[in-house]
């Protein structure tokens, strides 16, 4: 007998998800189900039922309390009559989000599961199912059995829609793989890539019956390694420490001989097989078993095939050589650190120009240093500017109607400084928007001439400064969503709009040249109707020369960029779709290359991809890195990359 939480205990009152009399009525099912009475009427009422235990991936704290009952009740029918019940089970035992087990259940529900797991074993072995459901059931019984590769559960129906999705254990990118399944399974290799044999489970356990009916030449010739694999890991069961990679071998195997019709479910498990091979990481360029990029393998459990570390590559001097995927060649250009003999992140960068010789590339992090280099070969133009008792998060140039510009900074802590990058000395004290950071800032030209410095923060304060005076002039963002970025869009002479992304997907555009916050003025927002039909939550924006405007582009973390006219809030274009190599927080930068055309340069924080696209023509190509972007700017053909080790810079002109 399981110890269970009867019925009558007032503790009932104390779950959520379930009911005491929803539980009576349905265990008095079962019970006439396992008598030969009632038909299968217990199975509408455990549809309603489940989903009070399990809600959206989310597990209940009744289900700790109900399943030790149900578990014990649904053994005791005919196996053949419980498959989905056991399915469901294994769903809910490796949903998302499972709360612990509440104190004194812990004993009935590990209990439950150990019954669970032999009543699971009896109804795949008795009932003839299709190959779909064998797996699922299979895999369900994994999870019953408490290995992590259960939760492949969730996954199975892409599986057999012919995708995959995987994630690199070591940095963890994820892969897309979208034909894995597409093609027809494929011929096995010469020697399965499993580890030795198994660990055997030393208390009793179910999975001999299974490895009674494992046979070797369950799938023809070629396989027959693969299914003694399978064969011998159930003779010892599996445990916890089982490698995912044999795991999935004896999931295939199961489905090869108990799966219906065989033809049929032979060719899915040849393709669940076929998961026991390899992927490479497109971002840490590491090689890993599939099923360690499948399912997250817990704490203490030895990864099946630990790769090599990868090769260190810091970004040379000057180097000549592109990637070894035909991309054409390119020079680097690592720029000097901050710090003779030191180099740290750098995470803003703002590009100053200086009418009659090569612009200036400003850039700040970790740190609290601002530093100007050359973009022409990197070096520093003078020490570094200090005045950030916080870390750098966001700059910006701001040209002055007088012709010069300046240089804003926006802190960690809040601090807001302002300097003359010719100087290299501040233009006042520096102000704050404390308490909170500047996450994001932009400068405006209003009609009457002057230049306004935009700050955004994760509080929603969208401020107007006075650069070289310091006084706030006035405020934006009358709804005080948080900011996550900020653009100003020049809609004509002497006029810009600003743009904004908020930490809940929308997009926001204000006229600065308008007193009241809540007047729009020139400002028109992006359509909605367009953003809803794409599906695109944005996360970024930055303004784009075009065909002699500016329009607006935004960025989602899926990779996606949308181009937006800032007079009508139509979409611009196709668009450029979304990409899992460049997945991720956006960064986003624009410009024109040497031959006049539109470049825009979309990546992810922290990823090692970027794409490099043209709207006019669509044209796509793509930028493989060895250290981790932070930030993005673009001065003429050249891109600058400000990253976790310092600066690099890519010319984007001449191919």
């Amino acid at each position: 007998m399981i110890a269970k939480l009867p019925l009558e205990s007032p503790l009932w009152r104390d779950f959520d998800g379930v009911e005491a009399e929803e539980m009576r009525v349905l265990l008095r099912q079962l019970a006439a189900a396992a008598d030969g009475e009632g038909g299968d009427a217990w199975r509408d009422t455990w549809t309603d039922l489940s989903g009070g235990l399990m809600d959206d991936g989310v597990v209940a704290d009744g289900a700790y309390a109900a399943l030790p009952h149900l578990v014990e009740a649904a053994a005791a029918l005919p196996p053949g009559r419980t498959v989905d019940f056991w399915v469901d089970l294994g769903f809910i035992v490796t949903a998302d989000y499972r709360p612990p087990v509440p104190a004194g259940l812990e004993a009935g529900y590990a209990a439950a599961l150990r019954l669970a797991e032999r009543a699971a074993v009896r109804s795949l072995l008795t009932a003839g199912t299709s190959g779909p459901v064998c797996a699922q059931l299979a895999l369900s019984w994994v999870a019953l059995a408490g290995h992590h590769m259960g939760v492949v559960l969730w996954q199975l129906p892409d599986l057999r829609d012919g995708g995959l999705s995987l994630s690199c254990p070591a940095c963890g990118s994820d892969t897309e793989m979208p034909d894995f399944f597409a093609a027809p399974a494929p011929s096995p290799p010469e020697t399965p890539l499993l580890p030795g044999p198994p660990r055997t489970r030393r208390e009793g356990h179910p999975w001999g019956e299974a490895a009674e009916v494992l046979r070797e030449d369950a799938l023809g010739e070629g396989w027959e390694a693969f299914l003694r694999v399978a064969r011998d890991l159930a003779a010892g069961g599996v445990s916890p420490s089982t490698p995912g990679q044999a795991v999935l071998c004896l999931v295939a195997g199961i489905v090869a001989v108990r799966g219906v019709p065989q033809p049929t479910a032979g060719e899915l498990a040849r393709r669940l097989m076929s998961l026991t091979g390899h992927f490479r990481c497109w971002d840490c360029e590491r090689t890993w078993p599939i099923a360690d990029g499948l399912a997250e393998t817990p704490d203490g459990v030895t990864l099946q095939h630990p790769p090599a570390p990868a090769r260190a590559t810091a970004p040379a001097r000057t180097d000549p050589d592109g990637p070894a995927d035909g991309t054409p060649r390119m020079r680097r250009t690592a720029f000097s650190a901050s710090v003779p003999g030191s180099a740290g992140s750098v995470d803003a960068l703002a590009v100053v120009a200086r009418p009659g010789r090569p612009p200036l590339v400003a850039g700040g992090g970790a740190t609290g240093v601002v530093c100007l280099w050359d973009v022409t070969d990197g070096r520093l133009v003078r020490d570094p500017l200090p005045g950030h008792p916080d870390a750098v998060r966001s700059m910006t140039a701001l040209p002055l109607p007088d012709g010069r510009v300046l240089v804003a900074s926006g802190g960690d802590g809040g601090t807001i400084a302002v300097w003359d990058p010719l100087t290299g000395r501040p233009v006042r004290e520096p102000a704050g928007e404390r308490p909170g950071g500047v996450t994001a800032m932009c400068a405006a030209a209003v009609p009457d001439g002057r230049t306004l410095l935009v700050t955004g923060t994760p509080r929603g304060v969208v401020r107007l400064w006075e650069p070289e005076g310091g006084e706030c002039v006035g405020r934006l963002n009358p709804y005080g969503s948080p900011v996550r970025s900020l653009t100003a869009v020049p809609i004509s002479a002497g006029h810009t709009l600003i743009a904004a992304s908020d930490t809940a997907g929308r997009v926001h555009v204000w006229d600065p040249a308008v007193e009241d916050p809540w007047d729009r003025g020139a400002a028109v927002r992006p359509s909605e109707r367009a953003l809803a039909d794409a599906d695109h939550r944005v996360a970024a924006v930055a303004a784009v020369p075009l065909a002699g405007r500016t329009v607006l582009a935004t960025a989602d973390q899926l990779g996606a960029v949308m181009l937006w006219d800032p007079a009508t809030g139509a979409p611009v274009g196709d668009g450029l779709p979304r990409s899992t190599g460049t997945a991720g927080p956006p960064l986003v930068t624009a410009t024109t290359s040497r031959g006049g055309r539109t470049v825009l340069v979309v990546g992810a924080r922290h990823g090692r991809r970027l794409r490099v696209w043209e709207p006019e023509t669509g044209a796509v190509r793509r930028i493989a890195l060895d250290v981790s972007p932070t930030c993005l700017a673009a001065v003429g053909a050249d891109l600058i990359v400000g990253h976790d080790r310092g600066v690099l810079g890519l010319p984007l002109g001449g191919q």
